[in-house]
């Protein structure tokens, strides 16, 4: 059974029965005829459709946010923003695919040569729970404008936005079969992966799923996407605007209960403004509200799951022991929901937890450095390499940083890291490889093909 649970008051939502093997097997076929069908489809319908899409998401926005939020913790007002992106990615794509997959001439000694593009197929998509609509459509967007077909492996305790989320591509108009969500454990990838229709698997997921599904697809030779896990650095300079940083640090912290791979992990912070930094973020953390996600005072909803909180306490505790300093937070509280408060450590060092390892949580790990040059160095002193963040006043030894010398797949100067439908999104090092969203995303699972005509 796979067990949706509130993470709030930690009672059942529903109970669903997992797929068999057969019925799996069933609905990959279903999907694959499906895709035979919507690859001649003209972009100008799939355009529509997307379209389409992007309407019933904000016709039905509340509904939607109102089970994220009770499926996952995230807060209410969190869970509308999701949805509204969602229907932003929609959109984008549906406006932009004929312009991104369009033919590409290539002047050569041919007498007509050209690059064009073309769907691969039935996509594997295996999603996690921290934003369990957005992770979804950042891929099912550009790979269904792209002319693919999706089967949907979601996390247990979102199924039911999973189911949500076929439902919805059934009331906008799309072909049946095409979006399918599988009701499966994580044990019956690798079964999946093995079946001749399935052309190729997109995961955000952690770092060891990672190295689970790519050594399955691999073995299958089949193309794969992972984006995985953050240790998030944030570089807070000597002549870093104090207000704007601790402000968007607080933001990437807490967006999610810290829950997202892009949040920030790791404060670096240099000698003269750190004192100030320590006492204005730790202010600012320990005036979070805790408490129910559904009211809109509340700044900190619950975590997803009790084993989830758990662990992150643990890596809490062993940090400490090992020397770490807490200025805030740091403890479980007794409550009835998956809650853990605001959490700041100071003096982290190499060895520690809060040093080597993905908080995912409401939890601060404050790195002190002695300079610039020390801080770049910690910055990429880790097995990850997703997000970075700059901040400084001298716009461009900031630039000159991000562009030239931090190892990860997005670095902002000055605010959080984020994700945008116009931009490339995806990691270095055991973060992932490929990249999603963007011109750069849709191309992830198309066959770039060569034409030469002499």
């Amino acid at each position: 059974m796979l067990i949706s649970i509130n993470p709030y008051n930690n009672r059942i939502i529903k109970e669903y029965a997992e797929f068999s093997d057969d019925e799996v097997d069933i609905i990959i076929s279903q999907t694959q005829k499906a895709f035979q069908t919507w690859r001649k489809t003209g972009i100008k319908h799939r355009k529509s459709l997307m379209r389409s899409v992007a309407g019933v998401l904000e016709d039905n926005k509340e509904e939607l946010a109102v089970l994220i939020t009770k499926e996952m913790g995230k807060l209410i007002q969190s869970s509308r923003a999701e949805i509204e992106k969602c229907a932003w990615v929609c959109k984008y794509y549906a406006e932009n695919t004929e312009r991104f997959l369009k033919n590409e001439i290539v002047s050569t000694d041919a007498g007509k040569s050209y690059v064009t593009f073309n769907p691969l197929g039935v996509i594997l998509t295996i999603m996690p729970w921290n934003f369990p609509f957005w992770q979804v459509f950042r891929f099912a967007a550009p790979g269904l404008m792209a002319g693919n077909a999706c089967v949907l492996k979601h996390s247990a305790n979102v199924s039911g936005c999973a189911l949500a989320i076929e439902d919805l591509f059934i009331k906008a108009g799309f072909p049946e079969n095409l979006f399918r969500t599988l009701l499966i454990g994580k044990d019956n990838v690798g079964r999946i992966l093995e079946n001749t229709d399935i052309k190729a698997v997109t995961l955000t997921g952690s770092t060891p799923a990672g190295k689970a599904v790519a050594s399955a697809a691999g073995s299958e030779i089949k193309k794969t996407v992972l984006e995985l896990g953050g240790n998030d650095p944030y570089i807070i300079l000597d002549d870093a605007d104090l207000e704007e940083t601790v402000e968007a640090c607080l933001i990437s912290k807490m967006i999610n209960a810290g829950q997202s791979c892009i949040a920030v992990k790791r404060f670096i912070v240099t000698p003269t403004i750190r004192e100030r930094f320590e006492a204005a973020f730790v202010g600012k953390m320990e005036k979070m509200r805790m408490g129910d996600p559904f009211d809109p005072e509340v700044q900190l909803g619950p975590l997803a799951r009790s084993d989830l909180r758990d662990e992150l306490h643990e890596k809490v505790k062993k940090s400490i022991a090992l020397g770490a300093v807490c200025l805030t937070g740091g403890y479980i509280p007794e409550s009835e929901g998956v809650f853990y408060p605001p959490t700041v450590l100071t003096n982290v060092i190499k060895g520690m937890p809060a040093y080597e390892e993905e908080l995912f949580g409401p939890v601060a790990a404050i790195i002190p450095v002695q300079n610039e040059q020390e801080a770049i160095t910690v910055a990429n002193d880790s097995d990850f390499g997703l997000g970075a963040a700059i901040f400084s006043r001298n716009l461009q030894k900031a630039e000159l940083i991000a562009a030239n010398e931090i190892e990860a797949g997005n670095c902002f100067i000055n605010t959080y890291v984020k994700s945008d439908p116009r931009l490339p999104f995806g990691g270095i090092k055991k973060s992932g490889f490929g990249r999603e969203l963007s011109s750069y995303g849709i191309k992830e699972f198309v066959n770039i093909k060569t034409v030469y005509i002499k």
